[in-house]
């Protein structure tokens, strides 16, 4: 029997904020998975080592977690002022599927340092040691992202003594600004940021009953909850959620019954079909605790606790684009964000996630009723890990 030699891919294996993945030009993609379809599809799945039944990736890149199962794509501008498109992919573990329905915000911080790194951004523009502010459009969703990158002697600076929880070394600080990060394109609410036109509604989920909850499309569509109407502190660990096969289904119900609310699906059949968005999270007062890596956090340096899950699972920090909404939603008085914050005004907010801490700022404004944010800011960090090339089986794309 012949068999068919390993296709060789160009690629980068790069780390974003909390995340992995796998980054790709544009360019290098076979030509079947140069445009959007099931070859596309099949390639990414492929490298991640997706579906898995033993839900462990060890035929591919992936690491089984909702944090390392993503691959990137950058190619040239498609909008004006901008130096790269960015299409992200969130492959899923189990089920051979590929979700473009939303954006990684911590991999968005390693979208800047590829581009410079792969010529897309032009050498007139990169200072021999600064700063270099990359104008990055997110396909996914349509928005722009500026990513600004450290440069040192005329190269990306990656090392560095800014720390992130949940990434064990430090590294080089990479601002991010989410411009107008609100989602205009999805839901009933008229391209409102709250799709319901409320800032807090009441959810009727079978099996669990009537819970308040702010639904907001900002970073990326997001559900949140009161810790304690669900039975949670706020100060879970990813054992406590992840161990629980009981407590797994309460959230992906609600995230289903939430994603019909937010016009997102027609029908909660459709939820598994969407995995990526929306995000469901739960929100409550600071407290004393204690994170995963053993340090303890003080009630008083943090402004809010706040835990999220990703693809199924809770999150080990917190996903970037989620952060976004968080700090889009404690800036506007009366969600439940918000309230858990101490409620008022703010301009940025300070958040408990199960690695530590995270700030990020956001200033919203209310015109005729309706509330928008120019910008989201927030600092991350990011590093090549690998580059080279891809090996996939040769009959891969079909």
């Amino acid at each position: 029997m012949a068999y068919i030699p390993q296709l060789r891919i160009p690629a980068t294996y790069m780390r974003g904020g909390t995340s992995k993945g796998v980054f790709f030009r544009l360019e290098d993609l076979p030509a079947g998975a140069q445009v959007p379809g099931p070859a596309r599809d099949a390639l990414l799945m492929r490298v991640i080592g997706s579906p898995d039944p033993y839900a462990k990736h060890t035929d591919g890149m992936g690491g089984a977690t909702s944090s390392t199962s993503k691959c990137v794509i950058i190619g040239p501008a498609s909008v004006p002022d901008h130096d790269v498109d960015y299409l992200y992919g969130q492959v899923s573990i189990d089920t051979a599927f590929v979700d473009w329905s939303g954006n990684c915000g911590n991999l968005s911080t390693a979208v800047g340092p590829f581009a410079i790194a792969n010529g897309f951004v032009d050498p007139v523009r990169i200072p021999r040691d600064g700063t270099v502010a990359v104008r990055v459009w997110q396909a996914n969703i349509g928005k722009t992202i500026i990513v600004h990158v450290p440069v040192a002697d005329g190269q990306v600076q990656e090392t560095g003594d800014f720390e992130l929880d949940g990434v064990t070394f430090p590294a080089a600080e990479i601002v991010l600004e989410f411009v107008d990060p609100a989602d205009e394109g999805e839901g009933d609410g008229g391209g409102a940021m709250f799709p319901t036109g409320h800032l807090v509604d009441d959810l009727d989920v079978p099996g669990v009953g009537m819970l308040r909850a702010t639904f907001i499309n900002a970073g990326i569509p997001t559900i949140f909850v009161d810790a304690a109407s669900i039975g949670y502190t706020g100060t879970e660990l990813q054992d406590a959620i992840n161990g629980d096969a009981k407590a797994l289904a309460m959230f992906e119900t609600i995230r289903a019954h939430g994603a019909v609310r937010m016009g997102l699906i027609g029908d909660v059949t459709e939820a598994p079909k969407r995995q990526h968005t929306p995000k469901v999270a739960f929100v409550a007062p600071p407290r004393d605790h204690v994170v995963s890596s053993g340090k303890a956090i003080a009630a008083g340096d943090i402004d809010l606790l706040v835990r999220a899950l990703s693809m199924g699972k809770l999150h080990h920090a917190m996903m970037g684009t989620a952060a976004v909404a968080i700090g889009t939603a404690a800036a506007i008085p009366g969600t439940l964000v918000n309230l858990a914050a101490g409620g008022g005004a703010r301009t940025s907010v300070r958040f408990g996630h199960p690695s530590g801490t995270l700030r990020v700022g956001a200033e919203a404004v209310e015109v005729d009723g309706q509330w928008t944010v120019a910008k989201a800011i927030m600092s991350r960090s990011a590093r090549v890990l690998m580059e080279g090339a891809i090996r996939v089986p040769g009959d891969t794309l079909g």
